[in-house]
């Protein structure tokens, strides 16, 4: 490994980092993270802090999780790699789809199609909800519906059903036929409802009108986050979703749950879809089915696509990835479950994540720049910076990356959105680590 000096030297010089521009990469040089242990990363120079990031919503249990580390090597020395493609499989594979399919049997969810991650997964999901109504003999099904606000991968399905522009106005033109309606965002919404309840009611009602517009035999598929993430961690009312559902089930249209992010326990219950009391036909997972530790994601699927799909001669599913079911992602994914269900981190998520919610609720009263604390529902906690409070107007960038930087000064690494703080930390955190990231977020909000 280059020493310290050639790593800074050549920092940002000869790749390009997703979600930023190079030039910003040039001007303001990413942090070097080079080890890490539990919940905390280090950096080049040696600060350690506490991880409020959790990687990217996906290291649910921390850096440190051995067992995971020692299935990765045992499947390397025995099976480093195998196609899944027709004709052959692999025993890692097989066995987490049965485990799997076990975990997610109370969603309705008892198969399994592997990928590479979640931007692949919804692009899995949006594949086969097409093909599940060509099966069906309803070929003008092709539309699909989503939130604004709502984040699904980066892929060009996902970037078309995404809710924000951020992702989508760069790459324009993209996949025709996909509509978006309001999202059940409390603070910001185009009706002035500061309701949770009624809010989504209204909500409901704009998919019911949209789907009217555009004719219910020409929709395929609804796709949401049960919680979105990173479009600021927006839960909605408890109602909204089995509305949707039900929405769903009256038109003849598969209702897909983005769990990229809220699977195996990130929102306090082990699925988004759990949470709220739904079950979906579908439902895109990845992040946290390895801890981060390898590139995998599952797309899980119900009844519906089942007995479509298997009861079907014809029902030859033309799309797959090199990668997937990769029998060390696989075995990853297994020694990950059961450490995710041996140490029940669902629970701990609800226990500090409403630890995490009020100590933010409580920096509110303290720092007028914070507009609006949402969270709640496990380890999954944003801030919104507003200049103004009645107003609403949104921080200035700098300000915000000001907030960021003295917080990771101060012991903590936080992420910031727009005029988002995101917290996802591990699932694994302590209350002594949720003190640290708000003491950290307290120094950052003081110095501006």
């Amino acid at each position: 490994m280059k020493d310290s000096n050639f790593l800074k030297e050549n920092n940002a010089r000869h790749f390009w980092h997703p979600m930023t521009s190079p030039e910003d990469s040039h001007t303001t040089p990413p942090t070097i993270i080079v080890k890490s242990e539990g919940v905390c990363i280090e950096d080049i120079d040696g600060h350690s802090v506490v991880d409020a990031v959790g990687g990217l919503w996906n290291v649910n249990l921390g850096y440190s999780c051995q067992p995971v580390k020692d299935a990765i090597a045992t499947q390397l020395a025995k099976l480093p790699y195998y196609s899944t493609f027709r004709g052959t499989s692999n025993d890692a594979v097989i066995e987490l789809s049965y485990e799997l399919a076990d975990f997610f049997a109370p969603d309705g969810l008892s198969r399994a199609f592997f990928t590479s991650g979640g931007s692949d997964s919804v692009e899995t999901s949006l594949r086969l909800a097409r093909q599940y109504h060509k099966l069906r003999g309803e070929p003008g099904r092709v539309k699909f519906l989503s939130l604004k606000k709502g984040y699904h991968g980066t892929h060009f399905g996902g970037a078309s059903v995404n809710g924000n522009a951020n992702f989508r106005t760069a790459y324009e033109p993209l996949m025709p036929g996909c509509y978006h309606i309001p999202a059940p965002y409390t603070y910001r919404n185009p009706f002035n409802e500061t309701d949770p309840a009624k809010l989504a009611q209204l909500c409901a009602a704009a998919l019911e009108d949209e789907i009217k517009f555009q004719g219910a035999e020409t929709i395929a598929a609804m796709i949401m986050e049960p919680i979105l993430g990173a479009g600021g961690v927006i839960p909605p009312h408890a109602s909204f979703a089995p509305m949707v559902r039900e929405i769903c089930d009256r038109h003849g249209i598969l209702l897909i749950t983005d769990e990229v992010i809220t699977a195996y326990g990130r929102t306090g219950a082990w699925s988004g879809a759990r949470l709220w009391g739904i079950k979906p036909d579908m439902m895109c997972t990845a992040k946290a089915i390895t801890n981060g530790f390898f590139p995998f994601g599952a797309v899980m699927l119900g009844d519906k696509m089942i007995e479509t799909f298997e009861n079907n001669p014809a029902a030859k599913i033309g799309h797959g990835y090199t990668y997937s079911g990769h029998p060390v992602g696989a075995a990853a994914a297994l020694a990950c479950l059961a450490e995710t269900k041996r140490l029940n981190v669902a629970e701990n998520a609800a226990a500090r994540g409403t630890q995490m919610y009020e100590g933010c609720m409580a920096l509110m009263e303290k720092y007028d720049i914070i507009g609006d604390v949402r969270g709640g529902y496990g380890l999954m906690t944003a801030i919104e910076l507003v200049s103004d409070r009645a107003t609403k107007a949104p921080i200035d960038g700098a300000t915000a990356a000001k907030v960021q930087n003295v917080a990771y000064e101060a012991g903590a690494m936080v992420r910031v959105s727009g005029p988002n703080i995101i917290m996802s930390p591990p699932l694994v955190v302590t209350e002594n680590d949720v003190q640290t990231i708000l003491a950290a977020l307290d120094a950052g909000f003081a110095a501006v």
